[in-house]
C-alpha cells in the first residue's frame, strides 16, 4: 500500500472531502495539522513547489496536489492505480 500524507487544516471543507475520500479507500494516510505551525506550513510549501493553500496530498512522496486533483484522479480511475503502486 502507498504512503499517503496530507497536510490540513482544522474547519476546512476540501480537507474534509479529501480526508473522506482517502477513508472511503481504506488507505492508511498520515494527517499533517499545520493550524498555528508557521514550521510545518513552510515545510508544506517547500514540498508542494509553492503551493500554500490546503490540503496539499502527497503519495510516495509524490505531490498529487489538492482535493481537486485527488478527485479528478478518482474520477479517472488512477487513484488505485497510484494506491496500489
Amino acid at each position: 500500500m502507498a504512503k499517503v500524507e496530507i497536510y490540513t487544516k482544522a474547519y476546512c471543507p476540501f480537507c474534509t472531502h479529501a480526508l473522506a475520500l482517502l477513508k472511503s479507500k481504506a488507505v492508511d494516510y498520515t494527517e499533517i495539522k499545520i493550524d498555528g505551525d508557521m514550521a510545518m506550513r513552510s515545510t508544506m510549501i517547500e514540498r508542494s513547489n509553492g503551493s500554500y493553500t490546503v490540503p496539499q496530498i502527497f503519495i510516495n512522496d509524490d505531490h498529487v496536489g489538492g482535493c481537486d486533483q485527488l478527485v479528478a484522479l478518482e474520477r479517472s480511475k488512477q487513484l488505485d492505480e497510484l494506491l496500489n503502486a
